[in-house]
């Protein structure tokens, strides 16, 4: 799906030496980019070919420049065959006698080499330049080297009776020689003109025969071997069945493998076949009737398109050759010396409104591809054009389509079509379409734009321009007087005579009048359509210059830079670039245009800004949906290593984005999951458009021509994020199906708190109650956001929604499964009508939460059935599936032992039996235990029940309801439930009861070691003797006194209990509390005090000594507090010196291991810049995870030269110190835990 696009044509004049002298042959070297001519006066002209516009040229001098040397001949001789010999640096002339003579280019001397007879007919050295065949007159075939030794000698024609015959009858052969693209063989053809022929196929190395071809009709010396040696194009003559010319390939082996016809009269003929060098365009020579024309095929998918036509008069004489090194690059010449250099370029045939346009001769193939995607040579339909189209141009605007073509007879025509969706009824249909009616000719017009839905522009020369209106410019009339060769944008407005129908196509009653022409500085590379401005389009001069053409304001202007320094301020391109598209993208809510230019080196610019160094084909997607304009969101880009970049557009404005040659995007984050490229299936494939909007497609062609479709996962999601803000539930519920999304992504990408709003829009707009299922079965309880999706795109911060939602009141606030589902069961039961389907979907909510709320779900079963065993038979009962049905259905959704559960929890045991008998349980499972549970009574069923469900609390209520001689089963459940007990407490009243429910639950503190709370649970129900050894258990001294008290302890128990606590306290380490009790209660202020000093606490023991007058006690506390310093201020001296070596030693190891770290990471930055050829690996230290989490991505070398092995050693020899320094290291932390404590203990504490 691609057109052949004229990007500038190059016609200049050579001086001939003399009146009447015409050009007859020529020669092209390849390694100097010049061609040489032959004259018929034999004259060889030089010149050089214009090796590209990459840079502005001076256009004003229309004679071209060329070295020029007569060849002396024999009066009467005439040179008639050339061909450069690359190796000699020579031009190898035949002349009409036989002569064979050697041109030295550089010392312009001539040497007579040989001379064969019947004359020199062709010329051809092989592709390496080491052979050379020629033909002769009278049909000989000589292979010789460059050193003019003769290898091989024979017929042309192997079966021919000889040359002494052939020149008898006063006739000579003509003939032709191709070699293939490896030079191992050749083709000839051979024979008196109008007779048939054969094609011959030649070995090389033998010179013998190969195989040859049945008896034809060939047409003149039109052979050409194609250079990737797949088959030899000829042209057969069907004159005698009144039929045109056929271009027929043959292989290797002599047989015929496919044709096609020129779609041509019989009387034309076709004089020259010529490949270009990559193969992949076919042109040939035809004369015609009036004139001489040139056309252009390419193949895709086993059909020939004609993809380009150049006619010249017949005066003109018109010769061709491809360049050898550039394959889009054709050299023409006339007879009168004009050399014309076309230069072409491959376009889409797809537009932006992915509708594809492909040109096959006189037919313009038309297939709308959002509608159907098929490849050409089928099309939808296809508009008829009274000649072959050269170029065409679209335009989609007010839901009309408007298509230009230009012509190859220069004539042009316009087609009106109306919206895309009526076109199903113009399938397989042809359209006849009519030239514009004009007063003008465009002769050899380039770069044909439809800017408005009534005007054309196009740009031609001067010269090339036919009309009887005068120009509209007057600067444009006083450069015409100073150049010879000039530049035009002509403006085209457009008018139809005839009235059309609305829905119609309208393809005649044009007329076209040129309304302004407009000079430019030089000839013309690009012309692309300003699509954020009507009647504007921006044309790239040579060079890569743009100005920006205004129809309006009739204004041809430099674009400027904008406001503020953005990026691309300056649209101008640093070289030409043939393919150029404008495009209009958002930047900071401001629609702007941006403008792209590929160039002949596969680079991708933006502006002066390179994007793409190895791009092989780019396009662009717009994500808007229903909107008028279209806004492109994403750039598409093909590399040479057939990969597949999908950039968003936002990124290339940031500046930070450039796609490059390893596969990697500059600006992608650390640690992030590179997901920015996808490899192409097949080799070669190139972009040819889009499917904008939530088709979010991919359209790719291989080279053999298949149409290949993909879907990639980034504008999938794009396009679903797309539909999700604009709350088109419906279609992101499609997409996310058809391209098996995670649905869980239509809820996390706003959050499920955000969704949960709009449940009630989804549920309606949806309306389709299986995909709502569908859906409810696949929520889970994860982001997807953090997992899967989040290299391909954004996701909007969250972090707003979830603390305004932090508060809510709802159970369900975390779970976004039940909420979600929640809101989604409220939508179905609010917005939907009563259905089977809308109750299937609702118990699927129900089975679905988390946890599933099964019993919800089998009490709406429940009364399913009871409606059922009313038999009640009304509408409302006739909207709701069965009992069985929905029971099956839970059972499909849930596992079948929880839905038993679940029923057995609502006390129904024959719904129990109905859930078990449909889950396929065996009846000696659960009929037995159903039997026993009806035999008993209701409370003690239920208490069985809830016992075996867990339900522990619902069974203390029931056995508790079941009565008092059930006490001892209730106190059981509440010693194996300790839970339970406060729940216990408040279902008895009876005083007795509930002491006995505390003492248990005292025991089970106490069992549990909770001592403390067991001591007050005892005092709750009066066991006082627990309770003191509770306390007592747990330390408490003055619980243990209260408790004592409330038993009546005398004071002699009471002074016994305060002995045996203080030693126990001195024994535990508790002398404080040891001093309180001495003091309180044994009235011991010795003891007391003694106790103080051992705890340290020397205020406490001073106050005690003053307090009872006691001085000794004072010196006595005075003396244990100064050996107490003493003893601390030594042990601080003594850590005060460890910590000082300590870290002495640390300083020195760390330093060290530092500087070996970046000495011998500088080594390897040093041989990295060394050499280009680098691979990345990974590589970490050894044992050096105790002081460092960094790991370190080095490059290496693919291959390591010897002169590195002294370096490699050192580094060898400083990772080897390193590991020691490390292992030293790992000392240091183990010596650390040491010093810790130490540190800890340099505290002087209350002492000082």
């Amino acid at each position: 799906m691609k057109n052949l696009k004229l990007v500038t044509r190059i016609a200049q004049q050579l001086q001939l030496q003399l009146d009447g002298e015409t050009l007859v042959v020529s020669s092209i070297d390849a390694e100097r980019h010049r061609a040489f001519f032959a004259s018929s006066a034999n004259f060889l002209y030089s010149v050089h070919l214009l090796a590209s516009t990459q840079q502005p040229l001076q256009w004003s001098k229309t004679t071209l420049d060329s070295d020029v040397e007569e060849v002396v001949l024999e009066p009467g001789d005439c040179i008639v065959a050339m061909d450069y010999l690359m190796e000699k640096e020579s031009l190898l002339l035949g002349s009409s006698d036989g002569c064979l003579l050697l041109y030295n280019v550089e010392e312009r001397t001539t040497e007579v080499v040989g001379r064969v007879e019947g004359g020199v007919r062709t010329i051809a050295s092989s592709p390496d330049g080491a052979l050379l065949s020629v033909t002769t007159g009278f049909g000989q075939l000589l292979v010789m080297t460059h050193d003019w030794e003769v290898l091989s000698e024979t017929s042309i024609d192997p079966q021919s009776t000889g040359a002494g015959e052939i020149d008898s009858c006063g006739a000579l052969i003509q003939s032709s020689i191709s070699w293939r693209g490896d030079g191992k063989f050749f083709a000839t053809l051979g024979g008196l003109d109008g007779s048939p022929q054969k094609l011959t196929i030649w070995e090389r190395e033998s010179g013998k025969v190969h195989s040859s071809s049945d008896t034809k009709n060939f047409m003149g010396q039109s052979l050409d071997w194609m250079p990737s040696g797949a088959k030899v194009a000829t042209a057969h003559d069907r004159k005698t069945e009144g039929k045109g010319p056929l271009v027929v390939f043959y292989e290797k082996n002599g047989l015929e493998r496919t044709c096609f016809s020129i779609n041509e009269t019989a009387e034309v003929v076709i004089q020259a076949l010529r490949w270009n060098c990559n193969s992949e365009l076919l042109a040939a020579l035809v004369s015609c009737g009036q004139y001489d024309v040139i056309k252009i095929w390419s193949c895709s998918n086993n059909h020939w398109y004609l993809k380009q036509e150049l006619h010249y008069t017949k005066k003109e004489g018109v010769k061709f050759s491809w360049d050898p090194t550039k394959p889009l690059h054709l050299i023409c010449w006339t007879l009168g010396g004009e050399v014309i250099t076309h230069r072409f370029a491959w376009t889409t045939a797809v537009s932006e409104t992915s509708i594809a346009l492909v040109i096959d001769g006189s037919h313009v193939l038309v297939t709308p591809l959002n509608l159907d995607l098929m490849p050409p040579p089928m099309s939808l339909f296809h508009l008829a054009f009274p000649c072959a189209v050269n170029e065409v141009s679209f335009l989609s605007k007010n839901s009309k389509n408007h298509l230009a073509a230009y012509l190859s007879n220069g004539c042009l025509c316009f087609v009106e079509l109306p919206a895309e969706d009526t076109w199903e009824e113009l399938e397989d249909n042809g359209i006849s379409v009519d030239p514009c009616c004009s007063d003008f000719t465009l002769n050899n017009c380039m770069h044909l734009t439809v800017v408005d839905t009534r005007t054309l522009i196009g740009i031609c020369r001067c010269s090339d321009y036919c009309s009887s209106t005068p120009m509209m410019s007057s600067e444009a009339s006083n450069l015409a007087e100073k150049h010879d060769s000039l530049f035009f944008v002509n403006e085209i407005k457009l008018v139809c005579s005839e009235d059309s129908l609305p829905g119609s196509v309208s393809s005649s009653g044009w007329q076209a009048r040129v309304s302004k022409r407009m000079p430019l500085e030089g000839p013309v590379v690009g012309v692309s359509r300003n699509l954020g401005k009507g009647g504007s389009a921006f044309i790239q001069l040579s060079g890569g210059k743009i100005v920006e053409y205004c129809s309006d304001v009739n204004l041809l202007r430099m674009t400027a830079p904008t406001k503020g320094g953005e990026v691309c301020s300056d649209y101008d391109f640093p070289t030409s670039c043939p393919l150029m598209t404008a495009v209009p993208c958002h930047q900071n809510g401001v629609v702007r245009t941006l403008l792209f230019g590929l160039d002949d080196s596969s680079k991708l610019h933006l502006g002066k800004r390179l994007l793409s160094n190895n791009c092989s084909s780019f396009t662009f997607y717009s994500s808007a949906y229903g909107a008028a304009e279209q806004v492109v969101t994403h750039l598409l880009v093909t590399t040479k290593q057939d990969l597949l970049f999908i950039v968003d557009v936002n990124d290339i404005l940031l500046k930070n984005g450039q796609v490059t040659v390893d596969g990697h995007v500059n600006s992608h984050p650390r640690r992030k999951q590179s997901k920015e490229h996808i490899t192409v299936w097949e080799k070669g494939a190139k972009l040819v458009g889009v499917l904008h909007g939530d088709e979010a497609a991919v359209l790719m062609q291989t080279t053999r021509g298949n149409l290949e479709c993909m879907y990639p996962r980034k504008l999938v999601l794009v396009s679903i994020v797309q539909a999700l803000v604009q709350r088109r539930f419906k279609d992101a519920m499609d997409m996310v199906r058809r391209h098996r999304i995670d649905f869980n992504m239509m809820v996390d990408y706003c959050g499920w708190r955000t969704f949960i709003k709009s449940a009630a829009d989804f549920v309606t707009e949806v309306g389709n109650l299986s995909h709502i299922t569908e859906f409810v079965c696949s929520i889970k309880n994860e982001n997807v956001s953090s997992k899967l999706y989040e290299a391909y795109i954004s996701f909007p911060d969250q972090c707003t929604t979830s603390m305004d939602n932090a508060n809510s009141d709802d159970i369900f606030s975390d779970n976004k499964v039940t909420a979600v589902l929640m809101a989604i069961r409220k939508a179905l039961e609010e917005q939907t009508e009563e259905s089977s389907s809308r109750e299937l979907c609702i118990l699927t909510t129900l089975a679905r939460s988390e946890p599933p709320l099964l019993e919800e779900a089998l009490n709406r079963i429940k009364v399913i059935r009871e409606l059922e065993l009313l038999g009640v038979d009304d509408a409302r009962r006739k909207l709701y599936p069965s009992a069985e049905e929905s029971l099956k259905h839970l059972l499909w959704l849930t596992e079948p032992e929880a839905v038993f559960n679940a029923a057995l929890g609502l006390y129904d045991l024959n719904l129990a039996a109905i859930v078990a008998l449909n889950s396929q349980k065996d009846p000696k499972e659960f009929l037995p235990f159903l039997k026993s549970l009806e035999c008993q009574p209701p409370s003690i069923m239920r208490y069985t029940v809830d016992l075996k469900l867990g339900r522990y609390e619902s069974a203390l209520k029931n056995i508790v309801s079941a009565g008092t001689e059930y006490h001892k089963d209730c106190m059981e459940l509440l010693n194996a439930n300790p839970q339970l007990f406060p729940l216990g407490l408040q279902l008895f009243s009876d005083l007795d009861k509930r002491h006995q429910i505390l003492e248990a639950w005292g025991d089970h503190l106490s069992e549990e070691k909770c001592f403390g709370e067991a001591a007050i649970t005892y005092q709750c129900c009066s066991s006082y003797q627990k309770s003191l050894k509770a306390y007592h258990a747990c330390g408490d001294w003055r619980g243990v006194f209260t408790v004592a008290g409330l038993l009546k302890f005398g004071k002699e128990e009471i002074l016994k209990l305060a002995h045996e606590l203080c030693d126990e306290f001195q024994a535990l380490g508790k002398p404080g509390d040891a001093a309180k009790i001495a003091l309180d209660y044994c009235s011991d202020v010795d003891r007391g005090i003694g106790y103080y000093i051992t705890a340290r606490e020397w205020e406490e023991a001073l106050r005690v000594a003053y307090m009872h007058s006691r001085q000794d006690m004072v010196d006595t506390v005075r003396h244990a507090a100064l050996e107490c310093a003493a003893l601390l201020i030594s042990e601080y001296q003594e850590g005060l010196l460890k910590v000082g070596k300590y870290l002495a030693r640390y300083i020195a190891v760390r330093q060290r291991r530092l500087s070996l770290a970046a000495k011998l990471q500088s080594e390897d930055c040093l041989m990295d810049v060394e050499d280009d050829n680098i691979s990345e690996v990974s590589s970490s230290f050894s044992e050096m995870s105790a002081y460092t989490t960094r790991s370190q991505v080095r490059l290496s070398y693919l291959a390591v030269p010897a002169s590195h092995e002294v370096q490699d050693g050192k580094r060898k020899v400083a990772r080897y110190e390193l590991e020691v320094l490390g292992r030293r290291w790992h000392l240091w932390i183990i010596s650390r835990g040491c010093l810790l404590p130490l540190v800890r203990r340099m505290s002087l504490g209350p002492c000082l």
